[in-house]
């Protein structure tokens, strides 16, 4: 398997990936998100392709992308609230249905690491899903935690 930063002619593979995971969010928040991969998602790829603080990772056997990342490099100044950062966020992150537990978002893991400290980085964030208990358990196998949690309380006549 070979991990690097995807070619513009690999695009096209990626969002068929990125296609999966958009139905598996629709899925499982349907409330959420909007069912279909409309155009605005598939151009969305090909806008951080070119973005130069941002990049689309494949993961690649015999020449088919079994998987992907899109990662941003953050660099934010110091504000009235928060300290100067440095990271590397992960915007979005899959594996073909058809390759998951070979290897692959582990490999794709360890590319960004490599990478975002190549960069001078020490941090990679990312968000998920709740619902999304196969991703939660590879994160935190891979030495993720959590550090800020988002809620919600869904109100009916009973409880506002």
């Amino acid at each position: 398997m070979e991990v690097r930063y995807a070619q513009k002619e690999e695009l096209p593979q990626v969002n068929q990936l990125r296609r999966q995971v958009h139905e598996l969010h629709c899925q499982g928040r349907p409330d959420i998100f909007r069912d279909g991969f409309c155009d605005a998602l598939q151009q969305h790829v090909y806008d951080i392709f070119e973005k130069e603080n941002a990049g689309v990772i494949a993961a690649l056997s015999e020449g088919a992308v079994q998987g992907f990342a899109i990662v941003e490099y953050i660099d934010r100044p110091m504000s009235a609230y928060n300290l100067p950062r440095r990271y590397c966020h992960v915007e979005e992150f899959g594996v073909d249905e058809a390759h998951r537990r070979q290897g692959v978002a582990t490999a794709l893991l360890e590319f960004i690491k490599e990478d975002a400290l190549a960069r001078g980085f020490e941090k990679i964030e990312l968000d998920m899903w709740e619902f999304n208990q196969g991703a939660l358990g590879f994160y935190e196998s891979a030495g993720f935690t959590t550090f800020r949690r988002l809620m919600e309380l869904p109100l009916t006549k009973g409880n506002s």
